[in-house]
């Protein structure tokens, strides 16, 4: 019988393996440019607040790439097997370089509407209201988790029911640069969350 555990190593490996052999481009988020149609699913309250809508790459500084110094490590590893320790030594210095991902120091504090997937870390009854805020789908669930500059560690004044995980959602609120660590990764901004709008793709 094959252990669980030696099953995920071995995909880990392999993504490993993947990354050091093919070269890596640094990929749009999904949600970059993309043209969507907001659905309200709790109205923004008139606070008087105005909300600059912001796209992810503005997360981190500019100029920033979080391949670079992969690609310098990487120099002169072809060929690596799943088993060979070097592979395993880059996982780790990739998560190192994505876990310390610098901010964007002019967003701190900034009131802003973002679009993204949901990540649930604290869902009752009474509503969602707690969850990562991620810009590609299957992130932190089914893929490893993106940089800590490109995750938000959403907290919302009032529950919302109705969304799920993997939800494309707009988030409205407070943006702070605070880091924390979860079951589900590692974020370098924490929202103070006033509102949640759904997502509807625009007709074609």
């Amino acid at each position: 019988m094959v252990r669980p555990g030696l099953v995920v190593a071995g995909a880990v490996l392999m993504a490993v393996v993947c990354i050091v052999v093919i070269p890596m481009q640094q990929a749009a988020p999904d949600f970059r440019g993309r043209q969507v149609s907001p659905v309200a699913s709790a109205p923004v309250p008139a606070t008087g607040t105005e909300f600059r809508e912001t796209r992810w790459f503005e997360l981190a500084p500019e100029g920033w790439d979080p391949y670079q110094q992969l690609r310098q490590a990487r120099q002169g590893l072809t060929g690596l097997s799943d088993a060979d320790p070097r592979a395993v030594d880059l996982l780790k210095r990739m998560r190192e370089i994505w876990n310390n991902a610098p901010i964007n120091a002019k967003l701190d504090g900034a009131a802003v509407r973002i679009p993204g997937y949901v990540v649930p870390l604290d869902e009752a009854r009474r509503g969602l209201t707690e969850f990562l805020l991620v810009p590609y789908f299957g992130a932190c669930i089914h893929t490893p988790p993106p940089p800590s500059n490109q995750i938000i560690h959403v907290r919302l004044q009032a529950p919302v029911r109705g969304v799920r995980a993997m939800d494309p959602v707009w988030v409205s609120g407070s943006l702070h640069a605070q880091r924390s660590d979860s079951s589900m990764g590692m974020s370098s901004y924490a929202m103070s969350g006033v509102a949640v709008e759904r997502y509807e793709p625009p007709s074609r």
